[in-house]
């Protein structure tokens, strides 16, 4: 028997643990969820039987951390990403391979080496984005460079959504994942792409401002906005000469102009506690980010402020969020990011019977013969329900087609991985299609 280790039980592995528990017999496995809650992980396995088990373990506890990996021939971190270097050690030190859906650290590229000498696979960057995006560009990259294709531009974007049946809030956003990753999303550095030759940085300030319509078919308008780094993977992608190459993030259309508001105040600023008490009032907290008095009511002294229209679709937005009233903020002491995020998880919650989305859009440009290439894939999956979100399904499912693979010797690499070679990409993409999770494509020759 094999066993399988799963450390996190949040909303992103309902998919995952559910897969692995639906193969365990046929492909004799053992899997074990550990959660420092330990009545969530119970929870989580709770259709298992004798082939699952949830524990308890707080993964900050090195001993206790390190003997239930010990005891399992794979680790499946769904940790928070500052915490997998300390399991990845571990499973170095104890001899384990390991998946992660996370990006790779650069410390962990420093220990490649070690990992292959060793003959372990750690797979990372194995969940939706990054993960599926990697998979399903390559596939497409691949097929185009076999057919001598020359690539002079690769654009992808990927979002977690709301479904449009549940969209029913003027943001077009609820919450399908870690609500503090959206409030921080484009922190920690300039956003860096190349554009027809030229590199291009965007500063965090700016990042909401520069952004692009992209109409995915079937699926309607969105903005898009750059990620931090898309020119790292030109040497993984096999595109170091590229021309352009973009990497983004997806959100409804008008959303990021209204984000930007907050970005401009400071609200997503997460370096210091605000002086506000809990029964101060979300027009104090506006307040508290403008200047002195304009004597103009709060509303007119935020629209001046930020150069916007009163009557505008950004300070409708805001309005819906209450943010012009005197309803307690309920919180104090924390920063302006997370007292934001205190108001937005009720805003932007996913109620009972709504359903969440995630849209992928890639567009590839090429010469061939003379004359240039586009394709457009495209991929939207819209979750079952607050269990198999379309997240969880996308995150949870390729890490678990890709644990079966690792375990039944099909990987011949070691080391610190990416699923960019056909050995995992086309049977992780060729089953995630048996589920209804598929891309859609059209060519146009120029």
């Amino acid at each position: 028997m094999r066993k399988i280790l799963i450390l996190g039980a949040g909303r992103s592995a309902s998919s995952l643990i559910s897969y692995l528990i639906e193969h365990a017999s046929e492909q004799d496995w053992q899997v074990t969820v550990a959660d420092r809650d330990e009545a969530q992980a119970r929870r989580m396995v709770h259709n298992g039987g004798n082939a699952a088990l949830g524990v308890a373990l707080d993964a900050t506890q090195a001993a206790e951390r390190a003997a239930l990996i010990e005891s399992h021939d794979l680790v499946i971190s769904m940790l928070p990403a500052f915490m997998h270097m300390d399991v990845l050690k571990d499973c170095l030190r104890l001899r384990k391979h390991v998946i992660t859906p996370s990006y790779v650290p650069d410390a962990l590229w420093a220990m490649d080496r070690e990992f292959k000498d060793a003959g372990l696979i750690v797979l990372n960057e194995m969940g939706l984005d990054p993960g599926i995006d990697h998979m399903s560009a390559m596939r497409i990259l691949d097929a185009i460079r076999a057919k001598g294709g020359v690539m002079e531009a690769f654009e992808s974007y990927c979002g977690g959504l709301v479904a449009p049946e549940s969209d029913t809030n003027p943001w077009g956003y609820k919450f399908s994942w870690n609500p503090r990753n959206v409030i921080l999303a484009g922190q920690g550095g300039s956003a860096k792409y190349i554009r027809e030759g030229i590199t291009k940085y965007i500063p965090y300030h700016k990042l909401f401002q520069q952004t692009v319509r992209i109409a995915v078919e079937g699926l309607g308008e969105y903005d898009g906005y750059a990620n931090r780094d898309s020119l790292k993977y030109r040497e993984a992608y096999g595109m170091v000469d590229i021309p352009t190459l973009v990497r983004g993030t997806l959100r409804k259309a008008g959303y990021c102009a209204a984000w930007d508001a907050f970005v401009q105040l400071g609200c997503t600023d997460d370096g210091f506690p605000m002086e506000l008490r809990a029964d101060a009032t979300w027009s104090d907290y506006l307040n508290a980010f403008l200047p002195g008095s304009t004597g103009k009511d709060l509303r007119g002294a935020l629209a001046e402020y930020l150069g916007i229209d009163l009557a505008g679709e950004v300070m409708q937005k805001l309005d819906w969020l209450g943010l012009f009233g005197n309803e307690a903020i309920g919180v104090s002491g924390l920063s302006p990011a997370a007292t934001l995020q205190s108001l937005l998880e009720r805003k932007w919650k996913l109620e009972a019977d709504d359903k969440d989305l995630v849209v992928m859009w890639h567009r590839f440009q090429y010469m061939l013969g003379g004359r240039r290439h586009v394709i457009k894939a495209s991929l939207g999956v819209i979750g079952h329900d607050q269990t198999h979100t379309a997240m969880a399904r996308t995150v949870g499912l390729p890490i678990a087609m890709a644990s079966k693979l690792v375990l039944n010797g099909e990987v011949a690499d070691r080391g610190v991985l990416l699923p960019l070679k056909p050995a995992i990409y086309d049977p992780v993409l060729n089953e995630l299609e048996t589920l209804g999770i598929a891309f859609h494509e059209q060519e146009s020759v120029e």
